[in-house]
């Protein structure tokens, strides 16, 4: 009898698994087909309202049915806890491996003790990273890691611009003489770049615009923060020994 209520169970289990990775195949063909030109990631059946969650671009969270027919982009409460589902599931797919990071070809800057750590993507024509570089200016006790990540298909001369930065001597102070003060490097640009490296990282990261930021504990910002935020993310990311 025991062996039959178990057989039973097994049976059961593996029909709901057919069913639920029959339902994940749908829904990855039904979004492919209408969401053009978006990556269509990991598809989980949550345990609420019947619901799908879908992650989009990499960073990104969709709410779908078991068809892919309708989709939601927003926050899910858990109204007893008044917890953001959502919030918390786009924290862990928005953190990586800082440590994994080509550090080798960032610009640093040390600020006072440099023990916090923060990454930044950066296109030198971009007016968000030129008010991020201020904000980052009342940032102390961090070292600062900037990726140059010219988009030379909205601002035609960035390349330009990152290149005689990464080629100067001193390449931090090029950097904020360039963002702070309008001052191009007088040195010629004559030097290898890791741009396309860069480039193929950020795409990796799902990072498509600047200033893209990422702190010491892997978190990942698309978008720029004022200063008290950023205070607060890298006090958060700052590990005690």
């Amino acid at each position: 009898m025991k062996l039959q209520q178990l057989g039973m169970a097994m049976l059961l289990v593996a029909v709901t698994y057919n069913a639920c990775a029959s339902d994940e195949d749908d829904i990855k063909k039904s979004l492919s087909e209408k969401m053009k030109g978006s990556k269509i990631g990991a598809i989980t059946k949550t345990p609420y309202a019947g619901l799908y969650e879908v992650v989009v671009d990499g960073i990104n969270i969709l709410y779908t049915d078991a068809k892919g027919q309708f989709g939601v982009f927003g926050k899910v409460y858990d109204l007893k806890t008044q917890q953001n589902l959502t919030e918390e599931r786009i924290g862990q797919i928005r953190t990586l491996d800082f440590a994994k990071l080509p550090l080798d070809k960032a610009v640093v800057s040390v600020k006072g003790n440099g023990s916090r750590k923060l990454a930044v993507f950066s296109d030198p024509e971009c007016p968000y990273c030129q008010k991020l570089e201020k904000d980052l200016q009342g940032v102390t006790d961090v070292t600062i890691y900037t990726f140059l990540f010219p988009l030379t298909e909205i601002h035609p001369d960035a390349e330009r611009k990152a290149k005689l930065v990464w080629c100067a001597k001193d390449r931090t102070k090029a950097w904020n003489d360039l963002m702070l003060g309008g001052k191009e490097p007088a040195e010629q640009a004559k030097c290898d770049t890791p741009f396309k490296e860069i480039a193929t990282l950020a795409d990796q990261l799902f990072i498509a615009g600047t200033p893209g930021m990422i702190f010491g504990n892997g978190k990942l910002v698309p978008g720029g923060l004022p200063q008290p935020q950023i205070e607060a993310l890298l006090n958060a990311a700052t590990v005690k020994q």
